[in-house]
């Protein structure tokens, strides 16, 4: 008996037909609530996509944050259904491993039957043989059942080691499908937090606005003026203290090849808002410079790279934007945001992971600035000056 490979999810008929039968039509209709989700997703993103088209107000911006929060809700319901077709599927997998299982055990047995035949044809001499038969014919069909005989136990052998391999990238596909289902889980939880910030935006936007359109104008306003102080800041900052350290000849004595790959400044690697980010919540007052990393308030913050404290700019209110500058060779700075506390000075010299700092971003805290929803650590990158993507320096 060959077991010839099938597609993944149509599984052979045996004794558990029935069960697998019916783990098919569940996994179908995953599939197809899947696929209904998905255009949902679809949907809500280009109704997104239309609002940002249209102009700033409050009631765009509610509608931008509404659409958001549903699609992080259909996105939750898509990872759940993911997740529970992966069981479905697994179940159907360790059923089907069971039935190949049970095809090597048979084939074992065919194959000692068929080597039992033929050591007993195997121990007769010629005399015993020619003195069995009457005829030369019936010894003749004889010998063709001999030759039928092996033919079958090579195929039997083949169809064992078919299924032995089959079996074995089965196994193989469901630790791959486990590893998945442990992914999914884990994006889940993120998502959930994810959730969490936006809804909190909405609801500061309004506390804040008290839902008035002239209000949110106003704020929209002052945001603006903030984000340009604090941007100006920074450039100014840069520009004084890196012409003062090339003054000094400072900056030739740090490696510039280090600045290639630079050290993520948190254990964390999960990314909440990334460079230019489309869907950043205040992509309406300006571009997201730098790349958001997830971190509980008072997690340690590390240099990314060796360089010397350019700004270490420490607050002791919630308005108040608490930020390091560090400038490193090659043209590159690091800029780390939201900070709940400052462990270095402005001139000291630093190395690739030292404590720089602790982060922050929880609304109402001291250091965070206006521009948060939830804590994390802002990190930028500049070349030059100008903010670029720091994925590329961190590896990813």
């Amino acid at each position: 008996m060959v077991i010839t490979a099938q597609p993944f999810f149509v599984f052979s008929q045996s004794s558990d037909t029935a069960e697998i039968d019916q783990l098919n039509d569940q996994i179908a209709e995953k599939r197809i609530k899947i696929k209904q989700l998905e255009e949902s997703i679809e949907r809500t993103k280009k109704d997104i996509e239309k609002k940002r088209l249209e102009a700033v107000s409050l009631k765009n911006q509610m509608s931008i944050i509404d659409n958001r929060v549903t699609q992080v809700e259909l996105d939750i319901d898509l990872t759940q259904e993911k997740i529970d077709a992966l069981e479905l599927e697994i179940t159907a997998l360790e059923l089907l491993i069971k039935e190949k299982e049970g095809i090597i055990s048979r084939q074992k047995e065919i194959i000692g039957g068929l080597l039992r035949a033929l050591q007993y044809e195997d121990d007769k001499n010629t005399i015993e043989i020619l003195a069995a038969y009457d005829s030369f014919s019936e010894f003749y069909n004889k010998l063709q059942y001999l030759e039928t005989v092996e033919r079958d136990l090579a195929s039997s052998a083949r169809a064992l080691r078919e299924a032995k391999e089959e079996l074995e990238e089965k196994k193989t596909q469901t630790n791959q499908r486990k590893k998945s289902y442990e992914d999914l889980k884990e994006k889940l939880g993120e998502r959930k937090k994810d959730l969490d910030e936006q809804l909190f935006s909405k609801q500061n936007i309004l506390a804040q606005t008290q839902s008035s359109e002239l209000t949110f104008k106003t704020l929209l306003g002052n945001l603006r003026k903030q984000y340009q102080g604090i941007e100006s800041e920074i450039t100014n900052i840069e520009q004084e203290v890196r012409r003062r350290l090339e003054e000094q000849h400072k900056l030739e004595n740090i490696d510039a090849g280090g600045t290639s790959e630079l050290t993520w400044p948190v254990q964390s690697h999960y990314i909440t808002a990334d460079f230019h980010d489309p869907e950043y919540p205040f992509r309406h007052i300006f571009e997201h410079s730098g790349i958001d990393i997830r971190a509980s308030q008072g997690t340690p913050i590390k240099a990314a790279g060796a360089g010397y404290i350019a700004r270490a700019k420490r607050c002791t209110t919630a308005s108040c934007y608490s930020y390091i500058m560090i400038i490193h060779a090659d043209g590159v700075s690091t800029v780390y945001g939201h900070l709940s506390g400052v462990a270095v000075a402005e001139d000291q010299f630093v190395t690739r992971g030292d404590l720089i700092g602790y982060s922050g971003g929880r609304p109402g805290s001291p250091g965070a600035g206006p521009f948060v929803t939830g804590a994390h650590v802002h990190f930028e990158v500049r070349r030059n000056g100008i903010p670029v993507d720091p994925k590329p320096y961190l590896g990813i």
